[in-house]
């Protein structure tokens, strides 16, 4: 592209310095000629002048007296009836210049110029021309390699951001050109490496939160199924088997949430529920975990709470915040019910030394952790709370005391809308 621009560019320009170069060569030539036979026809005209003077006069006219009034090297022939010719001069070979013109007295003067000295004139002029068409075509190819270095370069850059995007590597450039167009192809491909840079980050959140939500599921429907291989009695077998199902089930609910909260955050599935059962379901789940710890879960406050919201969300954000405790906790873990205006309030807290000062304003953050966990489990719990209308948080660090707040009623709803909840 290059090669083409400053080939384009040159080629206009040569094509400008050819015609107007020929005309200005054509008007220069006539115009030096012109003025070559009117300085010839001056000097007649002075001449034969000069010698009607003289013949009125009665002076002498001759060549000795008119060789004075010849310039330069022209040659004139001055003739008088009954006289002799004058010659003042050498008469010039080749193409000459002349000019011829008779005075009062019956005299004719012819002055003479060779055409040799219009050669040299019109030759000095065409080096002129010759010399700026070479300099315009100097700075014709200068400005050519100049642009096209301005418009090759942002599509060279262009062209390995668009490489950039191809082999996975989404960060935009921000870089602009000054040219309109070019500028724009720069905005069209920094947002896409935007757009791709959200796309490959929400990937990367699904698969962490996918892997750490399904973590502990995986973990309890291992210990059920162990336990039946482990005993005989099948009515234990049909206990366990059954709890695995269930636990199969939650794994269902826990894939499809994810995939749902990947899609779009805000979408939900609230519906009113009971409180009760999703406890229950949770101490039942954490009881041989925390026997094994040499611990203990209980749960304690009001019961029989209606709260709206999706129980399997709201049973994912109390497994992480008692993970959590079992984790970094210590002592006896209480569940708490408790009723705040319109809202249920579930508490989470353990007899642990707490959450650290420094860590207190960032615990939801991603990769935000207290010791060597994956630091996401927090806040994967406040993104489900709120997708349900909820919010989770910390009401005190030390000991420390995490609150889900729910909704009891849904909001009113227009015809045709979904419920909404508060």
């Amino acid at each position: 592209m290059r090669r083409r621009l400053i080939n384009s560019t040159l080629a206009v320009v040569l094509v400008v310095i050819a015609v107007f170069g020929v005309s200005l060569v054509i008007v220069e030539t006539r115009t030096i000629s012109n003025s070559a036979q009117e300085r010839v026809d001056s000097e007649a005209v002075r001449l034969v002048s000069i010698v009607d003077s003289r013949i009125l006069g009665d002076e002498q006219v001759n060549a000795r007296v008119l060789k004075d009034q010849v310039t330069g090297d022209r040659y004139a022939r001055i003739e008088i009836p009954g006289r002799d010719s004058i010659h003042i001069g050498t008469p010039p070979t080749g193409d000459v210049i002349t000019s011829t013109r008779e005075g009062e007295e019956g005299e004719t003067v012819t002055v003479e110029e060779a055409s040799s000295a219009v050669t040299r004139e019109v030759g000095r002029t065409l080096l002129i021309i010759a010399a700026v068409a070479l300099l315009a075509v100097i700075a014709a190819v200068l400005l050519a390699v100049r642009q096209a270095n301005r418009l090759t370069s942002p599509l060279t850059d262009l062209a390995e951001t668009a490489e950039r995007l191809g082999s996975g590597d989404p960060r935009p450039r921000h870089k602009r050109y000054g040219v309109p167009e070019l500028d724009r192809v720069a905005d069209v491909l920094d947002g896409s490496a935007e757009r791709i840079a959200r796309m490959l980050t929400a990937e990367r959140r699904l698969a962490a939160d996918a892997s750490h939500q399904l973590r502990t599921p995986l973990t309890a429907l291992s210990m059920r199924l162990e336990e039946i291989t482990l005993t005989d009695d099948p009515s234990t077998v049909k206990e366990e088997a059954t709890i695995a199902l269930a636990q199969v089930e939650r794994l269902t609910d826990v894939v499809e949430r994810l995939l749902t909260n990947a899609r779009d955050p805000r979408t939900g599935s609230a519906v009113t529920f009971d409180l009760d059962e999703v406890i229950k379901q949770q101490l039942a789940e954490w009881r041989p975990a925390y026997r094994n710890a040499g611990r203990a879960i209980v749960s304690s406050g009001k019961h029989h709470l209606q709260a709206v919201g999706t129980p399997g969300a709201v049973a994912q954000v109390l497994a992480a915040l008692i993970e959590n405790s079992l984790m970094h906790g210590g002592g006896t873990v209480a569940l708490r019910t408790r009723v705040t205006g319109n809202q249920a309030v579930i508490e989470v807290t353990d007899e642990g030394a707490g959450v650290p000062a420094d860590l207190g304003a960032r615990i939801f953050e991603r990769a935000i952790s207290g010791r060597n966990s994956t630091g996401i489990g927090l806040a994967v719990a406040r993104d489900l709370a709120e997708a349900d209308g909820g919010r989770l948080e910390m009401l005190q660090a030390q000991p420390p005391v995490f609150g889900l707040f729910l909704s009891r009623t849904p909001l009113r709803r227009r015809d045709g809308d979904e419920p909404t909840v508060r």
